[in-house]
């Protein structure tokens, strides 16, 4: 043992070969196949030492209360430690708009848009709820539709 070099393993594994091993293997791991069909996104998060699991889809907007969050849904609502700049990002592939500096919105909750003599916008979504939309993210809310019809003036400087 002492000094002696322990002899080294070396497999050479054609791609084919490998591709077989790699399918043998999720098939021993039966979870795996699960895990990656998953249909629906979760999203993990801390609430009151507890981590739940919530699916992005049912979040109707996120709103900045100091230094943390307010993520609300139709039910019920949760606070986050947790920038809104970082949760802007996170939810954007979830179809989440920033509006305000301190709103995010969900748009498929989002029933109307107003103008506003100000030069911002109303943004209602379902319930009712109504948020201020203000000029330095207007062209956000052109993400709202995929398509606008006779809309022209809508977002004109």
């Amino acid at each position: 043992m002492g000094g002696a070099l322990a002899p080294k393993l070396v497999l050479e594994f054609s791609v084919e070969q490998w591709g077989r091993k790699m399918a043998s293997m999720v098939e021993s791991f039966p979870i795996v196949p699960v895990l990656a069909r998953r249909q629906s996104p979760r999203l993990a998060i801390k609430v009151k030492g507890t981590i739940l699991f919530i699916d992005p889809t049912l979040v109707v907007a996120v709103r900045a209360e100091g230094n943390s969050v307010l993520l609300q849904r139709e039910s019920t609502s949760y606070h986050l430690r947790e920038s809104i700049s970082v949760l802007s990002q996170k939810l954007e592939s979830y179809g989440f708009v920033r509006i305000h500096r301190s709103v995010l919105v969900n748009a498929s909750f989002v029933e109307e848009i107003r103008p506003l003599s100000t030069g911002e916008y109303c943004v209602r979504i379902k319930g009712g709820k109504e948020y201020v939309a203000t000029r330095t993210y207007k062209m956000n809310l052109k993400c709202l539709a995929e398509s606008w019809i006779g809309t022209g003036a809508l977002f004109s400087d």
